[in-house]
């Protein structure tokens, strides 16, 4: 291996805040390093000082002689008068209609969604999302040592993230990345360094492993704080309890880990949360019927779509930029009008709706006071948090609760907003890409909250993680007028897409509105209506997959009710048995619910 770059006792201040204090650190050919930590905290400061960009107060910095470098923060700083052309294909050497023939530029162009903008066009034309893909594809069709990127997953669709992710394994150079989405983490880091209090923390992994040597480190040491300790167990009792694909590469001692979170209930108890929903809510939340739904630009966005939200129901909604995700949450919040059919609202909804705009709030008023203008206390499951309490969890300490909403930056804004909505105790939360801006901390914070939420929601989100963390059900907008139910979950999203892409004669998935037509290659061959007796049939399987559910269901009762007497006599070795019961009763019912919903599905489509 080869020492790419090396940091020595490095310090550096702004102001009075000191971001790195001390630091030494050091990065090798074929590390693969993502870096976390709170807004604020002196990440992208790091990766400054790492690549030259910012000199350093005291201490030394050295690269390799000859080391072939790039760099692409969250500025984007491109002349305006440059085409897509001049920024990514002009350092190659290359001319605009030779591009196709250079596989890895062809690669790029094509994953990143830099065809559809067109090279002829100029950057001044477009938004700060394509002119940050357009920076980053400059950088990835060079033949590099190492890049540094700075959240550059933050304006990419689902897809366009899996495909930087495999991108960069594919690559025969070193990374060092920002990111708070924790999924990209965990597939591309090889190391993770968390910058805290001016220091440096190195661990072994990704995001999986991190959280573990965090949640270690706190179980060993009294000194930090209860709830930070409390959250990182939490978070890995979801991880080890979650898919099958997050313990795939367990490469902590997995005693070790079962012990940490063996007294660590299950991140939410869905049926507590489902009953006290209906009591809050009653049976109807928001119905669409026969519903006819235009983009404001009048285009067709979903045609004849009945779709009913349930009590306690919570939705994920993917698809990719510019499918109308954010319109359909609109017309479910009853702020964008249907072309036809009708909308139908409870009695005793309470909307919540994190909008991507901004609030606009009285510059002058301070943090505590825009939170409290909403409310002064809040019920979050059983506990009662107060403004300032809530504010704190979300990021605000006691003395930024005193600062002006004026002087907070755009991602404290936006967690301002997120902060007020939760204060008015909605039953029906609608989140529009909740995570922008949010550090994982933060992330960790919401999820804990929203698990004690009792209450609909529907959540649109390009966070992977996110979504499979807090959402039961997974839904998406495929461009062909209609709004499918994904069993599969984004496994099954992403299988979809690629299905679609191959069919279209396209070997790369697009990011970017400007999709290829899909009403005719979302399926490869159409299907044959059910006949009157295969109808009976999968009825017939739909029941009895009810009954069988229903008696799991029971029985897990039973053994979380065992084996709560168990713990109260402390009989370890009952325990450990009834544990192993409860986990097959579990994998069986998940199966059976999988079976349920294919099921339902195949009776919904005939």
């Amino acid at each position: 291996m080869v020492n790419l770059i090396n940091l020595e006792n490095v310090s550096k201040s702004f102001g009075l805040k000191t971001l790195l204090d001390g630091v030494s650190l050091g990065v090798q050919s074929g590390e693969r390093v993502g870096v976390v930590g709170l807004n604020g905290g002196g990440k992208t400061t790091l990766l400054e000082v790492l690549s030259g960009i910012e000199p350093p107060d005291s201490g030394r910095v050295s690269h390799n002689s000859d080391l072939r470098m790039a760099v692409v923060t969250q500025r984007a700083e491109l002349e305006d008068s440059d085409t897509v052309a001049d920024v990514v294909l002009k350092p190659l050497g290359l001319e605009t209609f030779e591009w196709a023939a250079n596989a890895r530029v062809r690669e790029v162009l094509g994953g990143l969604g830099i065809v559809d903008l067109g090279l002829d066009t100029q950057v001044g034309n477009l938004s700060g999302g394509e002119r940050r893909r357009v920076n980053l594809a400059a950088a990835l069709v060079k033949d590099l040592d190492l890049v540094i990127l700075d959240e550059p997953t933050n304006h990419l669709d689902i897809e366009g993230v899996q495909w930087l992710a495999s991108h960069l394994l594919t690559r025969k150079m070193s990374l060092i990345v920002v990111t708070h989405d924790r999924w990209f983490l965990d597939t591309v880091a090889t190391r993770t360094w968390e910058v805290h209090d001016g220091q440096v923390d190195a661990y072994e992994g990704g995001y999986n492993d991190w959280i573990f040597a965090r949640a270690e480190r706190a179980r060993q040491a009294d000194a930090m704080e209860q709830r930070r300790r409390n959250l990182a167990r939490k978070e890995l009792a979801w991880l080890r309890r979650g898919a099958p694909a997050r313990t795939s590469k367990p490469r902590y001692r997995i005693e070790a880990a079962e012990a940490l979170i063996s007294d660590v209930p299950p991140p939410r108890d869905n049926v507590e949360l489902m009953a006290f929903a209906k009591s809050r809510q009653g049976r109807v939340v928001v119905e669409l019927e026969n519903a006819d739904i235009d983009t404001p630009d009048g285009r067709p966005l979903l045609r004849d779509l009945t779709w009913r939200l349930a009590p306690g129901e919570r939705i994920g909604l993917v698809g990719v930029n510019g499918s109308g995700k954010t319109t359909l949450l609109k017309t479910l919040a009853g702020a964008h009008p249907l072309s036809a059919g009708k909308r139908i609202e409870g009695q005793t909804v309470r909307l919540g709706w994190l909008r991507q705009e901004l609030d606009d709030l009285d510059p002058k008023m301070r943090v505590l006071e825009a939170v409290e203008d909403v409310a002064s206390y809040v019920h979050m499951g059983k506990k009662e948090l107060s403004a300032s309490q809530l504010a704190e969890r979300l990021g605000f300490s006691a003395k930024r609760q005193r600062t002006p909403v004026g002087d907070l930056s755009g991602g404290e804004r936006r967690r301002l907003q997120l902060t007020r909505v939760l204060m008015s105790e909605p039953n029906l939360l609608l989140l529009d890409e909740p995570t922008n801006d949010l550090d994982i901390d933060t992330l960790q914070e919401l999820e804990n909250l929203l698990d004690s939420w009792p209450g609909t929601l529907v959540v649109i989100s390009h966070d992977r993680y996110l979504i499979e963390r807090i959402a039961d059900s997974t839904w998406a907008l495929f461009g062909n007028s209609k709004l499918r139910n994904l069993p599969g979950g984004i496994e099954e999203y992403l299988q979809r897409r690629r299905d679609m892409a191959e069919a279209a004669g396209s070997g790369a998935l697009n990011v970017g509105p400007n999709q290829p037509p899909t009403e005719a290659v979302e399926e490869k061959a159409p299907e044959a209506a059910l006949s009157a007796q295969e109808h009976r049939q999968l009825r017939k399987e739909l029941n009895a997959l009810e009954r069988k559910m229903s008696k799991l269901g029971e029985e897990e009762e039973k053994l979380n009710a065992t084996m709560a007497e168990a713990a109260e006599k402390m009989d370890t070795d009952a325990l450990v048995d009834l544990n192993a019961k409860l986990q097959a009763v579990q994998a069986e019912r998940e199966e059976l619910e999988m079976r349920w919903l294919e099921v339902g599905e195949e009776l919904e489509e005939s």
